[in-house]
């Protein structure tokens, strides 16, 4: 689920996710706005962008970041957050939550 270069919102984000019942994935978050430079300058190097691992089981999300710390969001909470951000190369890990995904909703 990669929406060319915009990438996605959260709210499209938490769509697919919850259509994939405790399947984890790893998503980017788009920083936006563009480092300056002068004229004449090379572009400096833009950092990688952070990724987060993301689950969603019911209403809650399961929110891993860069750092390894993992938080236990609602839905509510996980808008608070990430609200104003997209997320780009959203991928499985292959990971599962539960087997959820291996009885019963096959919706790939």
């Amino acid at each position: 689920m990669n929406r060319a270069e915009g990438g996605v919102s959260a709210a499209e984000l938490l769509a697919f996710l919850g259509a994939r019942g405790g399947q984890e994935y790893a998503a980017a978050l788009l920083v936006v706005g563009a480092p300056t430079r002068k004229k004449g300058q090379a572009p400096p190097l833009a950092p990688s962008p952070p990724i987060y691992r993301l689950t969603l089981r019911g209403e809650t999300v399961q929110a891993t970041g860069p750092s390894g710390q993992t938080r236990q969001l609602t839905r509510s909470a996980f808008f608070e957050v990430f609200g104003a951000y997209r997320f780009a190369d959203v991928r499985p890990t292959g990971r599962l939550s539960d087997l959820g995904p291996l009885f019963g909703s096959d919706s790939e």
